[in-house]
Parts: C-alpha cells; structure tokens; sequence
C-alpha cells in the first residue's frame, strides 16, 4: 500500500448516535418542558441573547447536543472541555483560545465543560473571571445535583436547566428516527422493540448503540430480522434479567421492599441481589432503601434509620462491588427490625389536614417577646417553661392555635420503642386529663 492509498481510504463511518444528532432543536426528542413553546429553552434560543447555564440530568438525554445546538443557533464558537481529562492548565488554554477567535475572528465562545462536578473548587473558580467578563459563556453539564457539586459562585452565574429521562414514547421515536435513517435493511418484532426501549433505560445514546451493535451482530449472523431470543445472544446478559421494559424493574423493587415490610430477611436479600447482579444503579437502591427505613420502621427503631445512611454513605465511599455489602447488611437489618409506618401516616394526615383548613394565628402565649412592643402585646404571656414543671411537662398546655379542634395525628404502635413512646404519652395525656379537671 502506498502512502498515497492510506490517505486516500475511507474514513470509518460515524457512530449512529453522531449521525442522529439533532441539527435543530425541532429535532430534539425529549425535554418538551424546556424546548416547547413558551418553555425556557426554547425562549434562550429565541431571545438573542447566550446566558451562561447548567443542564443537569442522566446520561444521554440531550445535554452536549443542546449545547452544541446553542452554539449554533448564536454562531459561537463550540470549545468543550472534559472535568474528567482537564485541569487548570487546560482551562488556562481554552481561555486563551477563546481570546484569540475573538481577535482574529470576532466569533464569541461558548465553553462546554462536561460532567461539571468533576471539577474541584479552584478548577470551577478558574471560570469565574472570564464569565464576568463576558469573554466566555458559561455551559455546564452534570449528572450530580448542582446544588452540591458545583461552587455557589459559579452557580450564582449561571441559570440550572434540569433535563429529565426520555419516556418510553420518546425512545420509541428514536427507535422510529434510528431505523429510517440507518436500519432499514432490518426488522424488529414488537417484542424485541419493546425490549430494547426498556435496555435503554431513558438513555438515547444507551439505545443508539444497542442498536448498533445489534446491526453489526445481524450482519455478521446473516439475517435481517431481529426477535427477542437474537437479543439474548446479541446484548448484555443484563438486558434478559433486568427488563425494564418488561416493567421488571419496579416488580422487583416493589418485592424488595415489601419483603423488608414483610419482615423476611431472606427474600429481601435475595430481591437485593437479583436487582444488583440485573444491573440496578446502587445508588437508587441505596436512596430506596434510606426511605423504607423512615417509612415502614420509624420510631419502632431509629437505628435502622441510622444504619441505612451508613449503608449509603458506605457505597459512595467504597463503590462496587465491596460498597454493596453495607446495603444488603442495610437491608437484613429493617427486614427483621421492628415495624411502624406510625410516623408516615401521621405526616400524611397533618399535611392533609394543614392543607384544607385555614392560617391559623400563632397563640400569644407561644410567641417569643424579643422587643419591649412585643411583651406590651402580650407576646409570650403566661407561656410555661417545661423545665421548671413537674416531671418537666407543663400539664394541660395548649399548642396548638386557639380554636383549633382536637387532632391526633401520631398513634404510636406497641412495637419496638414506639411501644415505650406509647406509654409516655398515654401518661402525659392523664397529666392533661388530670390538670384540666383542676380548673
């Protein structure tokens, strides 16, 4: 081969999620509560005017294409950066670049720095400046909260644009759109579509490149037509054990946590693991987890709130597969605590009760009196300081609004702690009984 021949042969053909990538925001699927009309994206686009912003979401839903897409839409520069790849000196070039195409070409730029919380405090304060001057804006994108990733002076600067999981209606236009322009030589049972919908999990790019794969896996095998049992050779193992589509995902979640409920230590174990080894996302499990603890056990046994935390806070610490541990030994643990959902239903009835009855006046004698107008108004008159009362509770007070009627939100149950706390308080109401028969 001749030098002249390599330079000559075909460029490899782009992936097939570059090939779709949107060319206007028309073509975008997903985020119509930012794209549609009237929506704040949609207006950004429209206004004239680039504002430095952060889109926070999942992976592959759209947020390296809007970015792209605004810097097309406003013909700035498009200059990206990775926090995974680049430091400071990075930064410091990318800077002196923007400076340079604003010279020599008067084109603005638009900075893209991808997964943004990747950066640490003084990588992200290195933007600052140059935002302020307006020599750059400012497009970040995350998959992390902003809110506890990024610096609250770069997101002072910045306006957050939350980008959610496409539907499954979604995907299956991306599924439509895919097979138009690239997979027509091929041909899906409804089966096999709906499965593949479910592998991607919300993800474009995860089903762009399912279908890729599943192309290449077609030709190879000779054939064009693709079922579900071509995608159990064809795909990951966990596309054939943690089906989403199938609605596997929430049937799954649904066992582990009512087997904790349940008090079965064993199939709530067993629902853990199929969900972890099925390709569950730890993390979610994790958060799942932490609310069953404050849900179905509560003050029967505060440790277990505690614990599941730990378990939380474990994982991140540790990650997989050494992190799962302290979630599975989360979860044996409230499977066989004691049970309460006491506190969950007495702040489910309070908010429905706040949120049918009227504002009601703070009582005087409940006020604080920090001002000498306040304490000529009555504010704090008469309150009773629990400490100075016998038993340290001051029988037969009222706390509540005047006029208010009588309530009973919180109804402890005899297990676990919940049994003493149900004691201590069938004891304060006789003091109540007691004081008001004095009167």
């Amino acid at each position: 081969m001749t030098a002249t021949d390599l330079f000559d042969s075909p460029s490899p053909a782009a992936p097939l999620a570059e090939r779709l990538r949107p060319k206007h925001i028309d073509e975008v699927i997903g985020q119509s509560h930012l794209l549609g009309a009237g929506r704040p994206l949609r207006l950004a686009f429209q206004s004239g005017k680039l504002h430095s912003m952060i889109l926070w979401g999942p992976p592959g839903v759209g947020k390296t294409t809007l970015a792209r897409l605004m810097a097309q839409a406003f013909d700035a520069e498009f200059m990206p950066l990775s926090a995974v790849l680049s430091g400071v000196k990075d930064i410091r070039e990318a800077i002196a670049q923007a400076q340079q195409v604003l010279q020599q070409r008067g084109r603005h730029t638009i900075l893209f720095v991808d997964e943004v919380h990747r950066f640490n405090k003084s990588q992200q304060d290195a933007f600052l400046p140059f935002v302020e001057q307006g020599l750059v804006t400012f497009i970040g994108a995350t998959t992390e909260n902003p809110s506890f990733e990024v610096n609250n002076a770069l997101l002072s600067r910045a306006q957050v644009y939350v980008l959610h999981a496409l539907s499954a209606e979604e995907l299956a236009q991306l599924f439509d759109r895919a097979r138009q322009v690239a997979l027509a030589d091929l041909r899906f049972d409804d089966e096999a579509k709906e499965r593949i919908i479910g592998y991607a999990d919300g993800d474009a790019r995860r089903l762009l490149n399912a279908l890729e794969q599943l192309q290449t896996a077609a030709q190879t095998a000779g054939i064009n037509e693709i079922d579900s049992a071509f995608l159990d050779n064809a795909l990951a193992q966990n596309l054939r054990r943690f089906d989403k589509g199938g609605e596997a995902f929430y049937d799954q979640i649904s066992a582990l946590h009512k087997s904790v409920r349940g008090s079965h230590p064993d199939a709530a174990l067993y629902w853990l693991v199929r969900m972890l080894d099925g390709g569950a996302d730890p993390r979610y499990l994790a958060r799942r987890i932490v609310r069953m603890a404050w849900e179905d056990i509560g003050l029967a046994d505060p440790r277990a709130i505690q614990l599941t935390q730990d378990a939380a806070q474990t994982y991140e610490r540790l990650g997989s597969p050494e992190g799962e541990l302290a979630l599975a030994q989360a979860v044996l643990y409230m499977a066989c605590a004691p049970k309460s959902n006491a506190g969950y239903v007495a702040y489910n009835a309070a908010r429905a009760f706040v949120s049918q009855d009227g504002s009601r006046e703070v009582p005087l004698h409940l006020r604080n009196a920090p001002t000498k107008l306040m304490k000529q108004l009555d504010y704090g008159k008469d309150y009773r300081y629990a400490h100075d009362e016998a038993d340290g509770y001051a029988a037969g007070e009222n706390y509540f609004p005047d006029g208010m009627p009588p309530v009973s939100f919180y109804e402890p149950t005899e297990r676990g702690l919940e049994a003493k706390i149900a004691e201590k308080l069938a004891r304060l109401r006789e003091l109540d009984t007691a004081a008001k028969n004095k009167k």
